[in-house]
Parts: structure tokens; sequence; C-alpha cells
């Protein structure tokens, strides 16, 4: 199999510069539609919804075919390995420029900006060559063959000789040890058993946000997304609910504490959660609000010694079996919006099982009951009722200086999680491209293996394909973290990413026909867990709109100022 010639990859240069730069002007356009007086007019932005959506989506995909081209460039010569990534990255970069077109199209339509760039896209010849080089039945069928041949490459990202010890570790623990458990959490809706929990403990996975100087393996004066990016992926190739997202609670909480915590709430705090004793939980979301953080009203009212919260939370993954849970609640009922949020920390007895019940000694008490959900079984998501709970004045992070304070440190915890979950996105791609090529080889239809056929390889050749672009997206995001920026890309990525995930295991599913829809055939249970990944952690469209969209466009108001 040859090398794409030059003129292929310096074509998909041309074409991303194109839709750069009608991505460009769209932007310009939807800044001065959604502004006035030099300001962003909320009234418009919601007028703009669906245009914003599409600005959104499509800074997410371009991000991500730019990506994808810039890669290729940290890798030469005439291995394998290159001539694998070449073909994936213009596979996506031509796919992508097909989706840019149509969001394009319809950004131009409502924003009325001459389409006459547009049709010179449509119409370019760089781009129909690639489209007829790449998705021809040759190439698809070559680049299969690649795939059986170096799964490993699929995707590759160079990482130092610590975090790639750090990812085989971790991968050969979730094959042993999480693995041979996953369709028995899942089909019988188990909670994630000591046996994971434990060794997990043992090997510093709670504690990957948290300094070494606070018990976790963290660096002292930076943080290391690459570590966590590598083994969220690792844990969720084997499950995501039983072990990828294990991570994630301790990863918000940890930030959250880093950022607003005074000096002996972290002494106290961090290393036990470094350690997993206690583990703990997240309550943000409410039944009347749910990506609307800054409209929660669960109360907490001041009492002798502390607080006493009451209401309710809804969607608190591991309530049960954590120790401490995290809650946003509204300390000043008089402020208005986010202003009036605090975080308190409530602590409460480990319970196993899909229900509980913790009465306080002097009456106060805290009921949940888990929600049944038809993926991202084992660690159980739960109702939560507060009923004159007290909480210690102690349990305020940042004590008397975080009161107001709350939505602040939760969305700095909220950035990690966002890297965190396009890494768990990552993992359960890897295992449903992984089990798809696979049993395509097995499976006989007709007389051959379903492999041989032209369509089930292109549908193989472009699941990998978005698979490998979201994999270079997290990582090349994950160092921009590490380096002090990168909070828009994570936001970007998390959106690329939980998207793709849910065309990956589809196709994989779909590969699989029948079968795929068996409970016992894992492909069942990595569609079903990745159709929860665009909703936590920021539900995509408040991320699109409430994120990306008014945040790329107030930056454009701001270098317009300059």
């Amino acid at each position: 199999m040859s090398k794409p010639p030059n003129e292929h990859l310096q074509a998909a240069e041309d074409l991303l510069l194109q839709t750069g730069q009608l991505l460009q002007q769209a932007r310009q356009a939807l800044v001065r539609d959604c502004a006035t007086a030099g300001k962003l007019d909320s009234r418009r932005l919601d007028e703009m919804q669906i245009p914003c959506f599409e600005f959104a989506w499509a800074s997410a995909e371009q991000l991500a075919a730019e990506q994808s081209l810039a890669a290729l460039a940290l890798t030469g010569g005439q291995s394998e390995r290159h001539e694998l990534e070449q073909k994936l990255s213009l596979v996506y970069i031509t796919e992508a420029v097909s989706m840019l077109r149509g969001r394009l199209e319809l950004l131009f339509a409502a924003l009325d900006i001459p389409a006459v760039a547009l049709r010179s896209l449509s119409e370019d010849a760089g781009n129909r060559d690639l489209q007829k080089m790449l998705f021809s039945a040759r190439t698809m069928d070559n680049i299969v063959r690649l795939m059986q041949q170096h799964f490993d490459l699929v995707g590759y990202v160079e990482l130092d000789d610590e975090h790639a010890m750090i990812s085989e570790q971790f991968q050969r623990f979730a094959k042993d040890a999480v693995a041979p458990r996953a369709e028995e959490i899942h089909r019988r809706n188990l909670t994630v058993p000591d046996e994971i929990l434990q060794p997990l403990c043992e090997l510093g996975v709670f504690g990957l946000a948290i300094p070494q100087g606070f018990g976790g393996i963290a660096p002292d004066d930076a943080e290391d997304n690459i570590g966590m990016i590598a083994v969220t992926e690792a844990l969720s190739e084997a499950s995501l609910a039983a072990a990828g997202s294990l991570i994630t609670r301790p990863e918000i909480l940890a930030r959250a504490l880093l950022t607003g915590g005074t000096d002996a709430q972290k002494q106290h705090w961090l290393p036990r959660l470094a350690a997993g004793d206690p583990l703990c939980a997240i309550a943000i979301t409410e039944p009347d609000f749910g990506s609307d953080v800054a409209s929660l009203a669960l109360k907490a009212s001041p009492c002798d010694g502390g607080w006493l919260l009451d209401g309710s939370k809804t969607w608190c993954t591991f309530a049960g079996k954590a120790g401490v849970i995290m809650v946003v609640c509204r300390t000043n009922p008089d402020a208005p919006g986010r202003k009036g949020l605090s975080l308190v920390l409530v602590e409460k007895p480990s319970f196993d099982g899909e229900n509980f019940d913790y009465q306080q000694p002097d009456g106060g008490r805290l009921t949940g009951s888990a929600i049944s959900t038809i993926g991202y079984r084992g660690m159980h998501s739960f109702d939560l009722a507060f009923d004159n709970f007290f909480v210690p004045a102690s349990h305020l992070i940042g004590g008397e200086a975080g009161e107001g304070r709350g939505f602040y440190y939760t969305m700095a915890g909220m950035t990690g999680g966002r890297m965190q979950t396009a890494a768990r996105a990552c993992g359960v791609m890897r295992g449903a491209l992984r089990a798809a090529l696979d049993y395509s080889e097995e499976r006989k239809v007709f007389g051959a293996s379903l492999r041989a056929y032209p369509l089930t390889a292109a549908k193989l050749g472009r699941m990998a394909a978005r698979y490998a672009a979201s994999r270079n997206l997290s990582y090349f995001v994950g160092r921009l973290l590490d380096q002090g920026g990168g909070r828009m890309e994570a936001s970007l990525v998390k959106l690329f990413s939980c998207r793709a995930a849910e065309y990956v295991t589809r196709e994989a599913l779909q590969i699989h026909g029948g079968m795929g829809y068996a409970e016992e055939c894992a492909v069942s249970r990595y569609f079903v867990d990745a159709r929860v990944l665009s909703i936590f952690e920021g539900a995509e469209e408040t991320l699109a709109l409430k994120v990306i969209a008014r945040t790329l466009l107030e930056e454009t108001l701001r270098q317009e100022a300059a």
C-alpha cells in the first residue's frame, strides 16, 4: 500500500484553510448579530440558539480536523504507523470538510452571508480527488488490513516513558480485573465490587488530580492531564461505569478544594481522597435544574455551628457507596443566580445497594434512591432528599470566604471533568472498534467474512478515523491544560468526542447485527454507555450554547476592541 501522495496532504491543508476562513467569517457575522454596544446580548443569544449551536459544533469539528493534520507532522518516514495515520487523518478531514460545509451553509443562510465562497468549497478539485481516493473499496480494504495487523497503531499518540508505563499498567489491570466482571456488573446492575475498587486505591487512581504533597500522584507544581487521560481511557475500554468513571468525582472535588479550600481543608481532605477513603460523590443537578447551575435552589440555612440542608438533588452518581458528597447549595437566598451558591461537604456512611436512609442523632436525614438506567450501570445515580440535615461550618469549602463562591469552585472542577469525559469516550470507542473488527473477521455472511465486503471495510475505516481524531485531540488538549491553558479546548473536545463515541458504538453494534442487540454482547453495553457521555459533565446543548459559543464570541469582541 502506497503512501497518500503529497498533493493529497496539500489538498487537505488547503481545504482546512478554506473552512477555517469561512468559519471566521461566520463568527464575525454572529458577533455582529448577538452584540449590543460592544457586549453580548443574552436575549439576542437566545434568539440565535440555532446558529450558535451550529457554530459551536463547526468550531469543534474544525479543531479536530486541524489537529488530525498537525499530528502527522510528529511522525514521518515510510513506517506502517505513519501510513495508517495518514490514511485515517485524511479520511476524517475529508468527512469533516463535508460536515463543515453543511453547517456553514446553515450559518451563512441564517446570517445573510453571500454563499459564493461556499460554492467554491463544494467544487474544489482537491476535495473531489481526496474523496475518490479515500472512499474507494481498495483504500478502505487496505486501511482495515493495516488495522488488523497493527491495532495498537490506530489513534497512536506518542507518550513519554513514564506515561507509557502508566498506560500499559492500567491496560493490564483493565484486561485482567475489570473486563471479566464488566458484563455481570452491567446486566445485574451491581455496585462496583471491592475487588476492583481496592486495587485501584492501591494503584493511586483516586489521587491522579491531587499533588504529591497532599498524598496524590500529580506533580506539586503542575497538573498531569496526560496521566489522567491515559488511565481513564484504559479503564473505560473495559467498562465505563465499573472503572472508567471512578476518577471523575475525586477529580472534580480535588480541583474545587485546590481552587478554594482553606489550608486546613486541603490538609484534611486531599490525602484521604487520594487514598480512596472515603470515596466521594458530587451533587449538583436538581429535579428542576439540570445544566443551569446558577439557578440551583437546595437551601442551606445558617444554624448554630454550621448549616441545615433542605431540598433535593438528582443524578448524584455513586452517592450510596460514597462517604462524602460535595453538595452545591444556596447559602444566600437573596443573592441572584450563581452569587448565592456555596459548596459544602456532606459526610455519611457508605452503603451498598440501591437505597439508603441515613439519620443523624439530632434528627437530620438524608435518603437516597437509585435511578434505573439503560446503561452506565455499576456506580448507580441517585435521587437525594435532604431534610434538616446538619453540616458543620468547617465543611463549607473555603470557610467564610468561600460563601457565595460555590459556582466558581465547581466550574474549576468541571474543566477536568470534561477532559476526563473525552478520555472516557476514547476508551469506549476503542473497545467498540476492537470488538467490531474482530467480529467482522469471524462472522461469515454469504460465503465470505463480513470484513471482506467493501461496505463493512468502509464502516470500520470511518469508525477508526473518528476515534483517531478524538484521541489526537484529547491528548493535544491535555497538554494545553498541563501548560496552563486549554479551558475552551476542553469543552470542544468533550463536545466532539462524546458524539463520536455515539457514532462509533452505533456502527459497531450494527456490524454485529442481531448479536449486537443482545446483552451478552459487549457492544450492546458500549452503545448504551456511550449515549450518556453527551449528557453529563455539561449536556452538549448547554456546553455548545452557554460555554463554547458565548466564550468564542466574547473572545472576538475583545479582539475587535483591542
